[in-house]
């Protein structure tokens, strides 16, 4: 299947066309996933710092250990022991089902390559791009389970820790609220808030009515008297040890300053019972803010879980709505490529019998131009023998012309060549009287008598033997043949 031709799954679930060209699209998809990579990674190195800290604040179990507070550290370890084997068993799940897609994504690749587009190679591919997209959505799901459950923990740890937050909050805020010890005698003591309950603004007026919380005393006098009347329990008996501590004060002084005690003591009980009852109304206050808080999210979740419902009941309709869709356009394209494939086969057969058609045509054609070249060739030959018997006929009219004309002339030439002997004879005749004449003329003026040598003609002479010594012979003695022109038949005789 073509890129062109492959529908998409747009943000609706909708099946779109894929109008732009393959490099932009695969530029743009890898744009987005170098993006979402860069994201992930920024979210595991944020995970990783957080993991670090923990660990660094997992030093506080030692801490624990070493004051005592084994049942808490002890708990912390089990917790983190069963955290620790959820972890390890979630990342083997997962390790699972990504290898489990890693591989058939490998498979389908592998399916690819050098392979011819067949009915049952594009079947093939689509069972293992179904099961591949039917892994990574359980996969999704399942993530998006854990994920969903996390953040109700999350939450509830939030809401947790929002509440010992308030409460230590309180603890803090009723420690401010305690009376200090000041440092000198006489202590400028704020105006009682209208806000603060009855009891905690009866305990400053009376504090700053009676000279602060020493009672108009020294501190130090204050301290002796506190440790006496602790020591005796506030028993009358506690005057006479009081006296000695505190050579400056009188009876009646101690009386009052006891007095003084008492009331400020019973105060403060009242403070402390009022801060409680404070403390327990806010504690209720927060509770009840806290449910309703708790109610409202249980509430707001409710309704987030009815739009998430409807949210994804309409995406599994939009889905199948797509599924079908995208059904109607493989049978579309299934009915499409079955009238291409019979138009291609009618085409074929059409293109076959044209073939045939024309083998045939050609077979006839070649057949007639064999059967022409036949008969033209018995004509050539027909022609050629003609032409060679004209040839031959010819020819032996011509020898026999050359016949009559050869005896002709070899008349003609016996008549020449008898006329020539004959002027020969007579020249060599009047030649031999001329010789003779003159002989006898020379021998008339030269009487001498010379010896005749015929041998000295084939003797060599002077030069060739001086020049035989340095070459040496070249022949095997004298020349007893001389090569001349042959002489014709008809005048070997003559």
């Amino acid at each position: 299947m073509n890129d062109k031709q492959r529908p998409l799954l747009g943000e609706e679930g909708v099946l779109q066309p894929c109008t732009s060209s393959p490099v932009c699209s695969d530029s743009v998809d890898h744009r987005l996933a170098r993006q979402k990579a860069a994201q992930f990674l920024r979210e595991t190195e944020k995970n990783r710092r957080q993991i670090e800290k923990l660990e660094k604040e997992r030093t506080l179990s030692v801490q624990c250990r070493k004051h005592g507070w084994t049942d808490v550290s002890g708990e912390l370890e089990e917790y983190e022991k069963v955290l620790g084997k959820e972890r390890n068993a979630e990342k083997m799940n997962l390790q699972k089902q990504l290898v489990k897609i890693h591989n058939g994504v490998r498979k389908f690749q592998r399916q690819l390559i050098d392979v011819k587009p067949t009915p049952e190679l594009i079947e093939r591919l689509k069972e293992i791009m179904s099961e591949v997209e039917i892994s990574i959505n359980s996969l999704k799901e399942e993530q998006q389970s854990c994920f969903e459950e996390l953040l109700k923990e999350e939450r509830t740890c939030r809401q947790e820790i929002a509440a010992h937050e308030k409460k230590i909050e309180n603890w803090s805020l009723a420690v401010k609220l305690e009376p200090k010890l000041p440092t000198a005698p006489t202590v400028k003591t704020k105006p009682p808030d209208r806000d603060l309950p009855a009891e905690v603004r009866a305990l400053e007026a009376f504090l700053q009515k009676t000279g602060g919380v020493y009672g108009g005393w020294d501190q130090y006098d204050h301290q002796a008297f506190l440790k006496v009347w602790t020591k005796h329990s506030g028993h009358p008996a506690y005057r006479k040890e009081a006296k000695l501590y505190l050579p400056g004060k009188t009876l009646e002084e101690i009386e009052q300053h006891e007095d003084w005690h008492q009331e400020l003591t019973y105060l403060q009980d009242k403070k402390r019972e009022a801060i409680q009852r404070w403390k327990t109304s806010k504690h209720q206050e927060r509770q009840t803010r806290i449910q309703s808080q708790e109610e409202a999210e249980e509430a707001e979740r409710r309704e987030k879980e009815a739009k998430r419902q409807a949210h994804q009941h309409r995406a599994e309709e939009e889905k199948r709505e797509a599924a079908r869709r995208l059904e109607e356009w493989r049978e579309e394209k299934r009915r499409k490529e079955e009238q291409e494939e019979e138009q291609r086969l009618a085409e074929e057969i059409q293109k076959r019998r044209r073939a045939k058609e024309e083998r045939r045509r050609q077979l006839e054609v070649k057949l007639t131009i064999e059967e022409q070249l036949r008969l033209k060739t018995e004509e050539e030959e027909k022609r050629e023998s003609r032409r060679r018997e004209e040839e031959q006929r010819e020819m032996e009219e011509r020898r026999k012309e050359a016949a009559k004309g050869i005896k002709r002339f070899n008349e003609r030439d016996l008549h020449k060549v008898e006329a020539k002997l004959q002027e020969k004879q007579l020249r060599e005749k009047e030649e031999d009287e001329r010789q003779r004449r003159i002989a006898a003329k020379l021998k008339e003026k030269v009487d001498g008598h010379v010896s005749r040598d015929p041998s000295r003609l084939t003797r060599p002479t002077k030069g060739w033997e001086e020049r035989m010594k340095h070459i040496g012979p070249s022949g095997g003695g004298p020349v007893l043949q001389m090569f001349h022109r042959a002489v014709p038949t008809w005048r070997q005789d003559l």
